[in-house]
């Protein structure tokens, strides 16, 4: 092979590996801006997801406050059950609605 032709080969292959080589840096810098994008989204919901955790937090305390309302309106003599709401009862006999409500309040909101 003539050196003409060597040196045409090589300036081909160089050209090969030029248009390698900005493919990969392309793909890399790519691959760097999803990383990031990727990043900042996996902050924002996290961000997100400690907001909920924390709102999450508020209802348990309303619910055992709401609890304790209810408790102390049956302790007070009056039901609290959808039957009779309201009205007076025997303050020496319980009513089965009112505890299975006192019972069981929060139960399906816990679920």
């Amino acid at each position: 092979m003539d050196p003409y032709s060597k040196l045409q080969q090589l300036h081909d292959s160089m050209e090969k590996m030029t248009k390698t080589i900005e493919g990969l840096e392309n793909d890399m810098l790519d691959t760097l801006k999803e990383n990031t994008e990727l990043k900042v989204e996996n902050q924002l919901l996290r961000e997100k997801l400690d907001k909920l955790t924390e709102k999450r937090d508020v209802p348990v305390a309303k619910i055992k406050s709401g609890l304790e309302s209810l408790r102390q309106i049956y302790n007070s003599g009056y039901h609290i059950c959808n039957m009779y709401y309201g009205s007076h009862r025997d303050p020496s006999s319980d009513c089965m609605f009112c505890l299975d409500i006192l019972d069981n309040f929060g139960e399906k909101k816990k679920r």
